[in-house]
């Protein structure tokens, strides 16, 4: 386990969730695969329903914006085997939810669609997050030194709550003050992170960011907020 100082001026703390909070392989080995799994049954079950509805408009918005920005677009096959509008109409949503998955990308619409699905796999208990050992202890004992503690992760808020609320160590929302996703914007802008600091209240530098990822900072402004570089949430030194 990683030891950090948690500097002096810090009133509140961000929190990456995948590799800084839970292991990367619960993603990886258990999330994502439950996505490619049971897309299509999903979308089948559930496309007449006006959430659904709300997650392919925005999928498919995603895909308009794409195109305009003359990004890299999903590339529909031709599939014999789909004969309804309705089939071709599922087979592109998840063509394109397969596509944004193996790109890696952090879309607000992939995000949101993926919490969805993983509410009932939450709720029913076939899914079940995990955390480090030292998550809980370590955010007690922040919270008794009177910091706030702060989810931000690029999995959508409802996402990060379904991980939390349904976690092997039980409920473990009342230990955050907030949530915050990609609908604030990227961890790459430094903007997002003047966003939350105007949300939560406070100066930009009395925030400290802990998360895992190791090749640079994700802002260029050292005065947006301070960042912590660790294996899993540590103790306060």
């Amino acid at each position: 386990m990683a030891t950090v100082s948690i500097p002096a001026c810090s009133s509140a703390l961000l929190l990456d969730i995948e590799g800084t909070t839970t292991p990367i392989t619960f993603v990886k080995d258990i999330l994502f695969p439950y996505i490619k799994e049971h897309l299509e049954d999903y979308l089948s079950t559930h496309w007449e329903e006006d959430e659904c509805k709300q997650d392919v408009h925005l999928l498919k918005k995603q895909i308009e914006e794409d195109m305009k920005q003359n990004r890299a677009c999903p590339v529909h096959t031709v599939d014999q085997t789909v004969h309804t509008d309705e089939e071709k109409a599922i087979r592109e949503v998840v063509e394109n939810v397969l596509w944004q998955m193996a790109a890696d990308r952090k879309s607000t619409a992939l995000k949101q669609f993926q919490g969805h699905m993983w509410r009932s796999a939450y709720a029913s208990g076939r899914i079940k997050g995990e955390v480090y050992q030292d998550v809980v202890p370590s955010i007690r004992t922040w919270r008794a030194r009177g910091l706030k503690v702060y989810i931000y992760s690029s999995g959508s808020v409802e996402a990060q709550k379904l991980l939390f609320g349904y976690s092997v160590e039980g409920d473990l929302l009342e230990l955050f003050d907030g949530h915050f996703d990609t609908s604030i914007g990227a961890k790459v802008d430094a903007k997002s992170y003047e966003r939350i600091a105007e949300r939560i209240g406070c100066q930009p530098e009395e925030i400290t960011f802990l998360t895992d990822v190791t090749r640079g900072k994700y802002v260029s402004n050292d005065n947006i907020l301070r960042l912590v570089w660790c294996l899993s949430a540590s103790k306060i030194t």
